[in-house]
């Protein structure tokens, strides 16, 4: 059996690539559609809400490059500096996708009943919880050495983020 991490990445990328190619005839991609339901949901968003709200989604550059799309499509103004809204050709957006993307939802759980749906989220939010909370796994990343200083959850947080930060600019 593959472990988690191969099923979560090529899960992801298959979604992703699925869901580009159901709207690609409405000139969106999953990231934009992601933009534009933030946008939707938090009246007077900012960049920065966007950014905050997918950044488990995408990477800042990708973000970016979402939001300029919908603002160069005109499903987007800006009512004022750093602001973003829907415009009335974007919310007309969402309505002529939704029926695309409730196919691709359908078509994402064939065979999937509502109850392992529910059990497989529980599951990846705890694992995400594990992870992200230092203290659960401090000695699970790295055993104590014989006299070798003990690392505390900063030191532990700052190693990971340097080590994200080498991965995404590499």
């Amino acid at each position: 059996m593959k472990p988690i991490g191969y099923w979560l990445n090529r899960t992801d990328k298959a979604l992703t690539h699925c869901m580009n190619d159901m709207l690609e005839g409405f000139g969106l991609t999953r990231t934009a559609w992601q933009v534009l339901n933030v946008i939707r949901d938090t009246p007077e968003s900012t960049d920065a809400d966007v950014l905050s709200v997918l950044a488990s989604n995408a990477d800042a550059p990708t973000l970016i490059a979402a939001i300029d799309t919908v603002l160069a499509e005109g499903w987007v103004a800006r009512p004022a500096p750093e602001r973003l809204a829907l415009t009335p050709g974007g919310r007309q957006q969402l309505a002529d996708v939704a029926g695309r993307v409730e196919a691709f939802r359908s078509l994402s759980t064939t065979g999937i009943s509502p109850d392992e749906y529910r059990t497989a989220v529980f599951v990846l939010e705890r694992m995400t919880h594990n992870l992200e909370t230092p203290r659960q796994h401090e000695t699970a990343v790295r055993p104590p050495q014989q006299n070798a200083p003990v690392e505390g959850p900063a030191d532990l947080m700052d190693r990971y983020q340097g080590h994200q930060q080498i991965h995404r600019t590499a």
